[in-house]
């Protein structure tokens, strides 16, 4: 009863103070504002006493952990006050700074209750918003705690993140289908070792949104031997990674250049800097800017927005052709 009346409160808040935002994107404002007002009750013990009492728990979305709560996490763990961090499996490693770290759950959930899912109201901020001058947010190392001489090639590496999953209720709408794929192959496959990662099922902890077959693997393997599917890797060297999301790591770790989708895999692809060109064709990321704000925040990435399979076609050329290291750096702000 009271989260409804706080929740009707700060709709209107929302209303009052942001009446040029979408009605549809509205309540990204209203519920950063219930963020907002939760960590005020946490005011002494993260500032004044600072004693390690905080436990983190999320089981939400790949894609919000990244963006929000890990670095929540890890602020707290440099502030001296992180007890406890919980999340799904496979994660200890995402959490390397937690000294107690649960991997408690076996499923992603997508709720509207409090608390639950992408509706953590424990997080300072858990959705996209209208602004990202954040607060008990700290940009989390991966690639300086990952990199290695383990994966290492004659060539720079050029990872191809793709995602091929319903989005929204509906469909796929970002992913990379067979004929771009073979367009960035044979425009790059000279210049870069190539490392193709589209995660089985059994890789990753599952969400809502479910995962359909592309049928692209084969399709590589045979067309295009010379690239490396990240799931022949990870069981070439299983010794030296501890799962799936390890192994992403230190691959990751190891390159400056990735070719990502919309979600959580154009999210972790933008933890390692270098340059990450994302394909994403809709989405509330498009209305209030986060390609632009948020992901350069990871990890100093320049981050190149393409909208569609064409614009895809004209950041690699101008960005990833012709030894890229030469190509005009363009800072923290994507080319439009």
């Amino acid at each position: 009863m009271v989260y409804k009346i706080i929740n009707k409160l700060l709709s209107a808040l929302a209303l009052l103070r942001h009446r040029e935002v979408r009605k549809e994107y509205r309540y990204f404002i209203r519920d950063t504002y219930f963020c907002r007002l939760v960590q005020g009750k946490y005011l002494l013990k993260d500032y004044v006493f600072r004693k390690a009492y905080k436990v983190v728990s999320f089981n939400g979305e790949f894609g919000a952990e990244l963006q929000f709560v890990i670095p929540f996490a890890y602020w707290h763990y440099r502030n001296g006050t992180l007890k406890k961090s919980i999340s799904s499996q496979f994660t200890k490693e995402l959490y390397f700074f937690s000294q107690n770290h649960e991997e408690k759950f076996i499923e992603r959930v997508n709720r509207g209750d409090p608390n639950e899912g992408n509706y953590n109201f424990e997080m300072p901020r858990i959705l996209h918003s209208h602004n990202y001058d954040m607060n008990k947010w700290l940009a989390v190392p991966f690639k300086e705690t990952y990199q290695n001489n383990v994966f290492v090639f004659e060539k720079p590496i050029l990872i191809v993140a793709n995602r091929y999953s319903m989005e929204w209720g509906g469909p796929p709408v970002s992913f990379f289908d067979k004929p771009i794929l073979s367009f960035i192959f044979h425009k790059l496959a000279q210049e870069y070792t190539i490392i193709y990662n589209r995660p089985l099922t059994q890789h990753i902890t599952k969400d809502h949104n479910e995962v359909v077959e592309l049928n692209e693997r084969r399709w590589i393997q045979e067309e295009h031997p010379e690239v490396i599917l990240l799931e022949d890797l990870y069981e070439e060297k299983k010794s030296y990674a501890n799962n799936f999301n390890h192994l992403q790591l230190l691959v990751y770790a190891n390159a400056d250049h990735f070719i990502s989708i919309h979600g959580g895999t154009s999210v972790l692809a933008s933890y390692f800097g270098g340059t990450n060109l994302i394909l994403s064709k809709s989405g509330a990321e498009h209305y209030f800017g986060c390609f632009q704000t948020l992901y350069p925040k990871l990890s100093g990435a320049t981050i190149l927005h393409a909208k569609s399979e064409e614009e895809v076609r004209h950041y690699v050329e101008e960005y990833f052709v012709k030894n890229p290291s030469e190509k005009p750096v363009i800072g923290n702000q994507p080319h439009l």
